[in-house]
Formats: structure tokens, C-alpha cells, sequence
């Protein structure tokens, strides 16, 4: 598969992928490992892979270095159908199922997780809301540029509103005929922003009514009044552009609210349920590249006339992280299943995000741990990895959050 892929080219093969996908993709036997793979996702994986090692990684250290995400990297995942992965066809997406997402995350992850992000909050969390909420004509409008040539921002978070994300103080106003709005407020933290082509904006229409004023808005970054601050400097994912963004007096049309008026609050809860397992599969192929590039050294590196990974010390530390790896692939595949499925999975979410989380900042811990000197300076990629786990702990609810969300869910049982 793989070398046929190499022959045609990495942006030859999307057609192959594309053209693969079948309406069986989501009929799977109850008894196959959760683990297990269709055809079509196991070549979306390959795919995501190749694209990866051969795209993205010769530009990883330099992309880090400066916080630019490299032109090339951006187009080729446009190209290869990575920004409308669950997309409807007739939209320009590749119609896959929420599995494939997490695998093109996580595969990305493996190489660079600051790619992944803008991959996943872009899939999991922008395009998945105007499919799932948005209207018929709001879908024709945006879904297209979403799919194939511009990110889209997910705009929620405020200085005084990150956990208590329903604090926000974001307003839109109505005209006295109600045929538009004005949004005025400040966001920050807004992943992909640097690139956006389009905003959800959640802002309050009635303050008076609480959360429940809260309305999703879909804002195109050529709107006047919007303004995309500087990229935050931050300590990793430093490519994926995290930027404050300022909505100044910015009128949009009563038809840009996405779903219902004062539905805001639940869209943003459901769909960062999704994103919680995206992130999971982020953190997942963090631990997992970052395990791969690392275990080779310990048979190449000899100590007293011992291949240092011969030490029964580390065998017993590297087979507890690959333990921890396992588990948490676990946990994220079987979320995603579960959403697939229809299946109530807000805590199995919360639990996957949380322990792969976890699991990316021990094994990056440990790996720097085992390479000794070399895993303390930027020519091995440990320390990016490392640098790039940290964040699985914060964003999209932090791991206190997650905590909550699993004990809400657990306490009815015994109640």
C-alpha cells in the first residue's frame, strides 16, 4: 500500500483514499477488537502517515523554531483531504467517519503534535459544529472554503471565561429589525486563528437570560470590525497559531447564527465532547512517536559492554510506558467508537482525554530520561515532544474539568 502510494504521490493518493470510501465503513463486527481497522481507515491511516514523515517532518525543527507553519504543509493537507475529513462530499469533504479523524490526528501527532492540533480543532470542532448545527444554506456557504483551502476558529474562550467558559462577556446586539447583529468583545487563545478564513463566535444576546442568551455566530475573517492579534509565543505547539482575536462593533447577518438563538451553550458543550477525544488522539500520537523515536537508541547506546535497553531497569520502565500507550489508545479508540455509534460518550471522552494526556507527558519524560544528555538538547526530538505534551492538560478542559466530568457522570450510579 505504502509504496504504491509513493509511486503515485502523497497527493495522488488522496483520490485513492477518497475514492475507497464506502457506504460499509461504519459496519463493523461487535466482536472485533476495538482496535481494529476497515480497509478505508487503515489507508486514510497510511495516507495521514506518509504524508507526515515525508511533508511535515523534514520541516518540524524549523517550524518550531520560528512558530511558522510552512506553506507547503498547509496546502498538502488541503490537498490530501485532511481539512474536511468528515466533510459531505457534496461540500468538498472526503465524507469519512469520526475514526478516520482521530487516526489522521494522531498519525500527524506522531511527527509534529503542533500540526495535529490545527488539524484537529479544525475537523472535530469547526467543521463537525456547522454540520451538525448549522443550516442547510450556512453548510453550502462555508463547508466548501473549510474543506479546501482555509481553517476555521472555534472562538469561545475570553480573558475571565476559560473553565467557566459560560462567563463569557461577548455581546451581540440586534438591530431594531432583528436582520442583523453586532458583536463586540475579545477572545483569546483561539487555535488556528492566524490562518482562519472563518469564525464561530459565541457571544450573549441577552444577558438577562444567562448561558442561555449565549448564540453561536458564523463570522468570515474579512468582516470589517474583526481584528487577529499577534501569535502567542508559547512554550510548544508552537506552529499552531494561538492568537488573541477582537470583534469590534462587527455586523453580521441574522442568518450567520449557526443553529438556534440561544442555543449557543449547548453546541459548544456537545462539541467539546468531540474534540476532547481529538485531543486524546493528539496526545496519543505524541506518546507514540515520541516512543518510536526514542527506543532505537537504547540498543544502539552501549554502557558497560550493555546495549543500554538490555538492562533489566530499562526494560521494566520502557514496557510500563508502552503499557500506559496501549491503554490510552484504548480509551480514545473506544470514545470514538462510541460516538460513532450514537452512544452517549461525554465521560468516556473526559477519560480519554485525561489519561493520554497523562500518558504523552510521562513517555516524553521518560524518553528524554533514557536518551540522558542527548534528550536535553533540540537535535533529538524528545524535548519538542516534551515541550508539546504540556498542553494536553489544558486546553479543550482542563484535566481538573475532565475529573469533574467523570465524577458527574459516576456519582448517579451510586446515589
Amino acid at each position: 500500500m505504502l509504496n504504491t502510494l509513493a509511486r503515485r504521490g502523497v497527493g495522488a493518493a488522496l483520490g485513492g483514499w477518497r475514492s475507497a470510501l464506502t457506504a460499509t465503513t461504519a459496519q463493523r463486527s461487535l466482536h472485533l477488537p476495538v482496535t481494529s481497522l476497515t480497509e478505508d481507515e487503515l489507508m486514510i491511516k497510511e495516507t495521514a502517515a506518509q504524508f507526515a514523515t515525508e511533508v511535515i517532518g523534514p520541516r518540524v525543527s524549523e517550524m518550531d523554531r520560528t512558530g511558522v507553519l510552512d506553506q507547503a504543509v498547509i496546502d498538502g493537507l488541503f490537498e490530501n483531504g485532511f481539512m474536511g475529513i468528515e466533510t459531505a462530499a457534496d461540500h468538498g469533504g472526503t465524507a469519512a467517519n469520526f475514526m478516520s479523524s482521530c487516526l489522521v490526528i494522531e498519525e500527524v501527532a506522531k511527527i509534529d503534535p503542533a500540526v495535529s492540533a490545527g488539524v484537529d480543532v479544525h475537523n472535530t470542532v469547526v467543521n463537525n459544529t456547522i454540520s451538525m448545527f448549522g443550516s442547510e444554506e450556512i453548510q453550502a456557504r462555508f463547508l466548501p472554503d473549510l474543506a479546501t483551502q482555509h481553517y476555521g476558529s472555534f472562538c469561545l474562550s475570553e480573558a475571565g471565561s476559560g473553565s467557566d467558559a459560560f462567563a463569557l462577556k461577548t455581546k451581540a446586539e440586534a438591530s431594531a429589525d432583528g436582520s442583523s447583529y453586532r458583536i463586540t468583545g475579545e477572545k483569546l487563545w483561539i487555535s488556528n486563528a492566524e490562518h482562519a478564513g472563518v469564525f464561530l463566535v459565541f457571544a450573549n444576546v441577552d444577558f438577562s437570560k444567562g448561558y442561555r442568551g449565549i448564540t453561536c455566530f458564523v463570522v468570515p475573517r474579512e468582516s470589517p470590525g474583526v481584528e487577529v492579534g499577534k501569535p502567542e509565543d508559547k512554550l510548544g505547539i508552537r506552529c499552531s497559531s494561538t492568537c488573541p482575536v477582537r470583534f469590534t462593533d462587527v455586523e453580521v447577518p441574522a442568518e450567520n447564527i449557526l443553529g438556534e438563538l440561544g442555543q449557543g451553550y449547548k453546541y459548544a458543550i456537545g462539541i467539546l465532547n468531540e474534540g476532547r477525544i481529538g485531543i486524546g488522539a493528539q496526545m496519543l500520537g505524541l506518546a507514540q512517536g515520541c516512543f518510536d523515536a526514542t527506543m532505537p537508541y537504547l540498543f544502539e547506546r552501549e554502557q558497560f559492554g550493555t546495549k543500554i535497553g538490555d538492562f533489566q531497569g530499562m526494560e521494566f520502565q520502557y514496557a510500563e510506558v508502552a503499557l500506559e500507550i496501549e491503554s490510552a489508545r484504548l480509551l480514545v479508540y473506544n470514545a470514538a467508537r462510541m460516538k460513532e455509534a450514537g452512544m452517549p460518550f461525554a465521560m468516556e471522552a473526559a477519560m480519554a482525554k485525561l489519561k493520554a494526556s497523562r500518558v504523552a507527558e510521562l513517555t516524553a519524560s521518560k524518553c528524554i530520561e533514557w536518551l540522558g544528555g542527548p534528550g536535553f538538547i533540540k537535535d533529538y526530538p524528545a524535548e519538542k515532544f516534551f515541550r508539546d505534551s504540556k498542553i494536553g492538560a489544558i486546553y479543550e478542559g482542563t484535566s481538573n474539568i475532565q475529573l469533574a466530568t467523570i465524577a458527574k457522570n459516576i456519582k448517579p450510579l451510586y446515589q
